[in-house]
């Protein structure tokens, strides 16, 4: 019997029931069903032998958890990879009626030399993704002199009425093309001298969106994960490109030394979008490991590890700087809250706290806020005498941060306890966000998701009040609305 009341588990973010889960996997939708795959370890709480662990979903919130998918073989273990489905029976495995294939990295070492090798093959099932059958004749695609060769991401490019995988290959990515998902012809490669490099590429993803909502004009978005560096802070993250595709390059609309990051948290890594399912006003459902790998192997639960971020609906949308990203909670979310307390039209004084009577262990905010006279505002959530996590807004320098050097349990890494922040542009003077608190995370949203911040925290139970305050001067609360967010447990007593 699975303990989902431990101290630590989220209750509203999807968590493995036991052991190890690092990136998210094989996202697809088939049949009214989202699929969850991830990367697991069966034996143990810490990175191991990886297999591919299962979850089935009809909402995105609450899911099913099912059996070990895939699981190591005579071609090695289970790396990261995709699924999608093959309306057409393209790849000949299910006698002309859709079916879902996943195309994913098999990791071991070269009997002959003992190099480690990456390989990519697949997988194949014929009901509805409950159980899964080797393709006899895997790999499908090696290339034994390139170390780092795996994550492959697939999808059905239309235009040219083909499958194309983009896949990690070391400090870049490549293009390939398939018919049938069994063969495939190396197009081009990417990335060699563009971005960031701080780490090896990984969990690539290449999709197409409607810049602000409008059908008549997409661009691609090349979504590349960075390794964690000893020498950088920040650890594992996630960049993106916005350009072309023609089905078989990838042009950069940037400069090649243009980084843009997917999230400015410390927590959000190697995410991926689903296939075969869009999200509301056609931007794409993402989501991604809440964890970074400076400290993934050492955060302080017990028969478990890891979480996955909220389910997020992934946007374009031009600006003074150009085509950005944005990112959102998908609307079902809504369905979790309990009984909302609201705030406006109220004055933000130094010294003063207006939720002095509020507290909240996971909740949903949503607010805005003038800033007025204030050089700094914030909300320190998860608050007690001890403990706090602080979201502040400096308008002197412009920047939103999250503080979590004080948010309780850190001293498992040196790196954890630290302020970081991002650049984040007010529209009239006013700052807007939504955030989202669960028993070990925390994830802001502000401005319509222009600028996101995801990150862990390890706070007491008994660490629940809620502050919003200001420095330096008045502000003013435009409205504030706080929403109790019921367990996705509910149903087993939690």
């Amino acid at each position: 019997m699975i303990d989902y009341r431990e101290k630590y588990r989220p209750q509203f973010h999807f968590s493995p029931p036991s052991k190890w889960m690092n990136d998210p996997n094989g996202m697809v939708y088939f049949d009214g069903e989202y699929h969850l795959f991830y990367q697991h370890h069966p034996d143990g709480t810490t990175w191991g032998p990886m297999h591919w662990g299962h979850a089935i979903s009809k909402d995105l919130i609450h899911w099913e958890h099912r059996g070990i998918a895939l699981k190591p073989d005579r071609n090695g273990v289970i790396f990261s990879g995709s699924a999608v489905v093959d309306r057409d029976d393209t790849s000949g495995l299910f006698s002309g009626k859709p079916g879902l294939v996943a195309i994913f990295t098999h990791a071991d070492n070269d009997p002959e030399t003992n190099r480690s090798r990456q390989r990519q093959s697949l997988a194949y099932s014929l009901d509805k993704g409950r159980t899964w059958t080797m393709y006899e004749g895997n790999p499908v695609l090696c290339n034994e002199q390139i170390p780092d060769f795996r994550d492959p991401k697939v999808f059905w490019h239309e235009a040219k009425q083909r499958w194309v995988m983009v896949l990690a290959a070391g400090d870049r990515v490549q293009f390939y093309a398939s018919a049938n998902l069994k063969e495939w012809s190396f197009e081009s490669e990417f990335g060699a001298a563009e971005g960031s490099h701080d780490g090896v590429w990984e969990c690539p993803d290449l999709i197409e969106l409607p810049v602000d909502d409008r059908v008549d004009r997409t661009k691609w978005v090349l979504i590349v994960s960075i390794g964690d560096h000893p020498q950088f802070k920040e650890g594992s993250r996630t960049q993106y490109f916005v350009g072309d595709f023609d089905g078989s390059a990838f042009v950069n609309d940037a400069a090649p030394d243009t980084i843009l990051w997917l999230d400015h948290g410390r927590d959000n890594y190697a995410g991926v979008t689903w296939s075969d399912v869009h999200g509301e006003d056609n931007g794409k459902l993402f989501i991604g490991w809440m964890s970074n790998w400076k400290y993934a192997n050492l955060t302080p639960t017990v028969s478990w590890r890891s979480a996955m971020t909220l389910p997020r609906v992934l946007r374009l949308k031009s600006g003074s700087s150009g085509i950005r990203l944005t990112q959102m909670p998908v609307s079902e979310l809504s369905r979790l809250r309990g009984q909302t307390q609201s705030w406006s039209e109220t004055a933000i004084r130094p010294g003063g706290n207006m939720l002095e009577d509020a507290s909240g262990d996971r909740f949903e905010i949503e607010c805005e806020i003038d800033m007025g006279a204030a050089r700094e505002v914030g909300l320190k959530l998860r608050k007690s005498e001890r403990e706090e996590t602080v979201v502040c807004y400096d308008a002197a320098e412009g920047t939103l941060s999250v503080d979590r050097r004080n948010s309780g349990e850190h001293d498992f890494h040196e790196a954890f306890a630290c302020k970081h922040g991002a650049s984040c542009v007010l529209d009239g003077g006013r700052l807007k966000l939504r955030l989202f608190v669960d028993n070990s995370s925390i994830e802001v949203f502000a401005n319509g998701g222009e600028v996101v911040l995801t990150n862990l925290i390890f706070p007491d139970l008994s660490s629940t009040g809620l502050e919003l305050y200001a420095i330096g001067g008045d502000a003013k609360l435009v409205s504030l609305t706080l929403h109790p967010l019921n367990s996705i447990y509910s149903a087993v007593g939690v």
